[in-house]
């Protein structure tokens, strides 16, 4: 099972690691990472070479380990290649859709993610847009600001109160959400690849069957082909006319034309978004809709979360320079006691 980072700050001067630890930082991110691995490894910017391609061309063989930062630099299994002596990606964030890490675990390539770590910070989000989105809150703050409320009270709202949220994906982050949603006073259910054990919710086996069942949607499952579009069409007409879609996991779990109809025809009632499958990029359906709450996929976004984050990556190149176990491997590129290279 994959660890936890545990949040530490090391100083050191940037130097050391075996011959060829140069760390590849694919494309600009934020810099706050490439700066603290730079205290404990050698750093190479790829976005700042004159002709990246021509510098991968040339230098892609002497490439063991790369800091992804996100989802703007796919690393898929063509990239991959032209590393042939790649053997950790360490990726910033806690989803790592962007990297082919079935592909990586079959060449040897271990990925790693920072787990943990982002939980609470995204769950308070999660929490905080369900919230905004059943009670209009950024609407009614439009309100008073564009002076209407000298001329009469804000309209009525709906309430979180005799609600049932259904969690899709109850990983970490869907446990902390569900937590807090129960203080709420909220009913939880779940659905997921499979039923776990250990938790004491409702367990659907279909999503569509959970939207029957629920008025909040959340979705918090990860990424990926298996998982694109699950939220449907089909979905939405099952969570109803009362029915809340809240989205802090990624967008391309969502049908996003399908929730735009199924907002503007009133299949559902509202939808809270932190994220959008081409980011930044916001559909203009979305603008349009005065019953949609949209954020610039902020749910990891404190200064806090994201220096852990960054630390997390950090301690995963630390410990693969010195020849250690990685602290978080993804399930797919599981620790097998010995790097490629035979340290």
């Amino acid at each position: 099972m994959a660890g936890v980072c545990h949040v530490r700050r090391r100083r050191g001067s940037g130097k050391g690691g075996p011959m060829g630890s140069e760390v590849l930082v694919p494309a600009a991110g934020m810099g706050l990472l490439a700066e603290l691995i730079a205290e404990r490894l050698p750093v190479r910017r790829l976005w700042l070479e004159e002709d990246p391609e021509a510098w991968l061309a040339e230098h892609g063989a002497e490439v063991r380990a790369v800091a992804s930062t996100g989802p703007k630099a796919a690393i898929d299994e063509a990239w991959m290649r032209r590393l042939p002596n790649l053997e950790i990606v360490a990726s910033y964030g806690v989803g790592y859709d962007h990297i082919d890490a079935r592909s990586a675990g079959e060449r040897g390539i271990i990925v790693t993610h920072t787990p943990g770590v982002l939980d609470d910070e995204v769950a308070d989000v999660a929490m905080a847009l369900t919230i905004m989105t059943v009670r209009r809150l950024p609407q009614a703050e439009r309100y008073l600001r564009d002076g209407h409320w000298v001329n009469a009270p804000f309209p009525l709202t709906a309430s979180l109160r005799g609600r049932t949220m259904g969690i899709l994906g109850l990983g970490r982050i869907g446990k902390a959400i569900a937590r807090r949603a129960e203080a709420f006073g909220v009913e939880i259910v779940y659905s997921g690849r499979r039923r776990q054990a250990d938790v004491p919710y409702r367990y659907f086996s279909s999503p569509t069957e959970m939207a029957a069942a629920c008025d909040i949607l959340m979705v918090a499952a990860p990424g990926g082909p298996e998982t694109r579009r699950i939220v449907d069409a089909g979905v939405l007409r099952a969570l109803g006319p009362d029915g809340v879609l809240v989205n802090i996991a990624r967008g391309s779990l969502v049908d996003e034309p399908a929730l735009i109809e199924a907002l503007r025809d009133g299949v559902i009632l509202a939808a809270g978004l932190d994220v959008f499958e081409h980011e930044p990029a916001v559909p203009a359906g979305f603008l349009a809709l005065d019953n949609v709450v949209l954020l610039p996929h902020v749910g990891s976004a404190s200064h806090k979360t994201r220096s852990a984050m960054a630390q997390c990556v950090l301690d995963n190149l630390v410990a693969w320079s010195e020849g250690r176990s990685p602290l978080t491997p993804t399930p797919e590129t599981p620790w097998r006691g010995a790097w490629r290279s035979g340290r």
